[in-house]
């Protein structure tokens, strides 16, 4: 058997921080980047006698994700106790939802090489977040941060629609995507406000019953994501063709080795010994309160991606670059706005404006180029006041400054050079600098056409209209050649 006779099974478990200003169930501040330990309380350190109490802002975000992703919303919802044994868990057991969550039975659409796919989601629930232990490199001890006990998660299940590793990277950023849209998590996974688990299985092709799984635990970026599950569908096929069994589970992605490594058989749900959390009263959400959700919907991914395509005409690949982010999106909104050329301001923030940002390690946010500026550059260029070359000029001290373009042209004499007596006057003077190219041309070497051209623009530091240097050039040459 080879590894064509297989194919994959893959769901996705995602776990995302919610922004909201306090924890899940206690009043200490969410935010990273604290001193260990420093943004704890009676509730989050589970001291006797301390009970919690539910924060309405993070139902509201759950609501808000569950009706984005078509989601059935649940009237009753109830906490459960899920009950294990580590450092980083004071209270002994994590409050999650079990039995009843929040949200259920709703999907997400990707693109893929075939076209649009659709993946389910089980369910999304909400729970708190384990604090984080430390490991010392060269020491025999560990610590405890539980600055981050209590953060406010949401699980997001999908259905085990996913077919390869391709696949589960589209949909985890899709989920990133959406999230960043509703303002509900900052999708930092290197920070680990966004993660994944994968639930990994194979089975013959045409088969109908899923192979046995394995988990692959805390996934906190695309490529250890896409990595991680090659592997580990590589792994298994290898070794039941083998004759070997697959067992169920729990491994870690080991990137130096680049391979996933066995952390601990997997847990059964009745080993975490689940059952209604006693402190808290079922989650009770009223019509009213969805209808107000819904309502106050920002507009998601696939609504910005219709109206880019349909309302700027643009393509596929530059429609997916523009609306992977919020604010690139309304900032390319913005600059389209002011000057209506859809395909030149995407062009110019695509390659430009992405390229500068990247190199100097900035964020959409960062930005120094207003989408007003940008969208005024593109109409000097389409107006001919300057250049394409002499824009990329402009764009430089714009990036650098902030400064207005038109101000940037003024302040350094850019304005492009279209007075035909003007150009043709340096055109004359070219040629009779160079007479022997000049001769050349007057032969039949028509190259030499470029290098006067080349020579016109460098006398006139790049600021000659292009259009109106050939026309000119081609006329003044004709004159010259011999009749």
């Amino acid at each position: 058997m080879s590894q064509e006779d297989f194919e994959a099974v893959i769901g996705l478990e995602v776990h995302a921080q919610l922004s909201t200003n306090s924890k899940i169930f206690a009043s200490s501040s969410n935010r990273a980047g604290a001193e260990p330990n420093s943004l704890t309380d009676p509730v989050t350190l589970g001291l006797p006698g301390c009970l919690p109490v539910l924060n309405k802002s993070v139902v509201e975000y759950a609501i808000k994700l569950g009706v984005a992703t078509e989601c059935t919303i649940r009237r009753e919802s109830i906490f459960a106790r899920k009950h294990y044994l580590y450092p980083d868990l004071p209270k002994g057991y994590q409050i999650s939802q079990f039995e009843k969550p929040i949200c259920q039975n709703g999907y997400l659409d990707i693109r893929v090489d075939a076209g649009i796919k659709r993946i389910g989601i089980t369910r999304i629930h909400l729970e708190e977040d384990a604090g984080k232990n430390l490991h010392h490199e060269g020491e025999a001890i560990s610590s405890v941060d539980l600055n981050r006990a209590g953060v406010p998660l949401v699980e997001i299940v999908s259905e085990p629609d996913i077919r390869s590793a391709e696949e589960a990277g589209a949909y985890m950023r899709r989920v990133r995507q959406i999230v960043r849209y509703l303002d509900i998590c900052d999708g930092n996974m290197e920070d680990g406000s966004l993660r994944c688990d994968a639930n990994v299985s194979v089975r013959k092709v045409g088969a109908k019953e899923f192979g046995q799984k394995v988990e692959i635990k805390n996934l906190n970026s695309f490529r250890f994501v896409e990595r991680a599950i090659d592997f580990e569908i590589a792994r298994q096929i290898e070794t039941i063709t083998n004759g070997g069994l697959i067992y169920q589970e729990t491994r870690l992605w080991d990137e130096a080795k680049n391979e996933t490594r066995v952390m601990r058989t997997k847990e059964q749900a009745a080993d975490y010994r689940y059952f209604p959390d006693p402190d808290l009263l079922p989650l009770i959400v009223e019509d009213l309160w969805i209808k107000r959700v819904r309502s106050g919907l920002p507009e998601l991914p696939h609504q910005v991606y219709d109206r880019f395509q349909k309302m700027y005409g643009l393509d596929d690949y530059n429609t997916e670059i523009l609306t992977q982010e919020k604010l690139v999106y309304q900032y390319y909104d913005q600059a389209v706005s002011l000057h209506n050329n859809p395909s030149g301001i995407a062009n110019w923030l695509s390659t430009e404006l992405f390229g500068r940002l990247n190199k100097d390690g900035l964020t959409m946010s960062e930005c120094p180029v207003s989408p007003e500026n940008l969208g005024a550059l593109v109409k000097l260029i389409d107006d001919g006041v300057i250049s394409g070359k002499i824009a990329k000029t402009v764009f430089d001290e714009m990036f650098a400054t902030g400064a207005a373009p038109q101000a940037v042209v003024e302040q350094k004499g850019l304005r492009q050079i279209s007075n035909p007596a003007e150009v043709r006057k340096v055109i004359e003077a070219v040629l009779d600098a160079f007479p022997d190219q000049l001769g050349q041309f007057l032969e039949g070497k028509t190259k030499m056409l470029g290098f006067f051209v080349g020579e016109v623009m460098k006398k006139t530091q790049g600021r000659a209209n292009p259009q109106l240097v050939n026309d000119c050039l081609n006329q003044a040459l004709a004159d010259r050649t011999p009749k």
